[in-house]
Formats: structure tokens, C-alpha cells, sequence
């Protein structure tokens, strides 16, 4: 049975002690969620300025090994299989598919440093960069801790917002000035999922020149640890899209 639980605001009103990078990186590992499969019902709004979608969508996971998405409207209109390896799709409207590295998913989202990692992690709250790996300076700023490299990591600027009561992401930010990229997703609510902290609202903006994506993204219901399958066939006499 899928469960969906009170979804919780960002701390307000409270004068944040202040902590040590290292002690809010920590802390957000700690803090992660502990799962090894995910089944999910989502509401997802789509906009590019040219196309807009708003499909229910049924999201699948096996820790580290497996994304599987399925995306309706009315009738079934698109399956997506994500692996560490490669990403693959289909969609029923004009009858394509493409099968290859993370590309078309860097694409949609503005950035060209997407793998399967940060997706998984974007889709769960976490920081999409491993923070262990850089030092970053910490201060505190609107009721959260924020987190910026102390070492000038020339292809991204990174700005990472983290809350106080859960140590999950507020926000992360990155920017490429030389693409004219940028890339925010902010994790408006958090819900309990079995006593452990999990996205509910998520706004995604990824700016290109002046082309603007937006993705909005509700959790409408969340199970977690039950068998779960990946169903992925491509019809055929579908049409290869490809990549440049």
C-alpha cells in the first residue's frame, strides 16, 4: 500500500546556531534516507515556454542500480529506465526511443554533468555533488546553513541551502557562466516517510541563454522497501532519436 504522510515546513523564528562545514556535511549524510527500493506516485507540471505537460507519473527505485519512471495522461504516454550505465526511453506519441549516456537528460535539465548518482540524489533530497570531496565555507542565511566552495571550482559555481531540523536541502544552485547555465532545484515541503525525512515538493529551473525549463515535481504518495519490478520494452518499429 502506498502512504503519504504530513509534509513539514522549513524551521522559522529561531536564531540558528551557527556550525562548521564539516559538521552540516555530516550531518546531511547522516541524515539520508535509508531505503534499498522506492515506489512512488507523483504530479509533475512541465513547462519550456514553447510545451507544457502536466502527467501523473509513477516513479520506481532500486538503491544505486535503477530509476524506472512511467508517465500518463489518461493513457500511458512514455516509460524511462535510468541506470548507472545508460538512459533509456520511449514515448507513444511520435513513436521514438533513445538509448545511450545522460545527454538528453542534461538537456532537459540545463546542465552537462548529470549521472546516474545525481539524479538518484536530486530525486531524494540530497546534495547532487559529493560535499565530502571539496571544503566549503558555511554561513547562516534565511534560516538555513549555506554551503559555498572556499576553492574556486572554475566550470560550476555551487551554492548549497540546507535546513536546520532535518539536514536535508532547502536548495542547490549551480551555475556555468561560460555555457550561460543554471541550474536551481528547491525543496519547497519535506514529508515523514517511516520516520525519516523525504522530499514532498520539489521546483526545478534550469536556464539556458533565454530559454527557462520548469519542473515542478509532487509527491503524492510514497512506499519504500516493497518489491518493486522495471517493466522496459521497446516496440518495435519505434524510431531512434539521437543526440548531437
Amino acid at each position: 500500500m502506498l502512504s503519504s504522510c504530513k509534509s513539514t515546513n522549513a524551521v522559522t523564528g529561531t536564531r540558528l546556531k551557527k556550525l562548521s562545514s564539516e559538521k552540516i556535511i555530516a550531518n546531511h549524510y547522516n541524515r539520508s534516507f535509508n531505503f534499498e527500493t522506492l515506489n512512488a506516485k507523483l504530479r509533475v507540471k512541465y513547462d519550456d515556454g514553447k510545451n507544457s505537460y502536466s502527467p501523473a507519473v509513477t516513479l520506481r527505485m532500486e538503491k544505486d542500480k535503477a530509476i524506472w519512471i512511467s508517465v500518463k495522461m489518461i493513457i500511458p504516454l512514455a516509460k524511462v529506465l535510468i541506470t548507472p550505465e545508460k538512459v533509456s526511453y520511449y514515448e507513444k506519441i511520435n513513436n521514438t526511443y533513445f538509448e545511450g549516456d545522460f545527454t538528453v537528460l542534461s538537456e532537459w535539465l540545463g546542465t552537462n554533468d548529470l549521472d546516474f548518482d545525481k539524479v538518484q540524489q536530486m530525486l531524494l533530497g540530497q546534495a547532487l555533488f559529493n560535499l565530502r570531496k571539496d571544503k566549503y565555507k558555511s554561513t547562516v542565511t534565511d534560516q538555513t546553513y549555506q554551503l559555498v566552495p572556499k576553492a574556486d571550482l572554475a566550470l560550476f559555481e555551487r551554492l548549497f541551502l540546507i535546513r536546520p531540523d532535518s539536514f536535508k536541502m532547502a536548495s542547490q544552485q549551480l551555475k556555468q557562466p561560460i555555457e550561460n547555465r543554471n541550474l536551481a532545484i528547491n525543496y519547497h515541503t519535506y514529508q515523514k516517510i517511516g520516520n525519516q525525512d523525504f522530499p514532498k515538493q520539489i521546483g526545478i529551473e534550469a536556464v539556458q541563454g533565454d530559454e527557462t525549463t520548469r519542473i515542478d515535481i509532487e509527491y503524492k504518495a510514497v512506499d519504500y522497501n516493497a518489491k518493486v519490478s522495471f517493466p522496459f520494452k521497446i516496440p518495435s518499429g519505434y524510431k531512434e532519436v539521437t543526440i548531437q
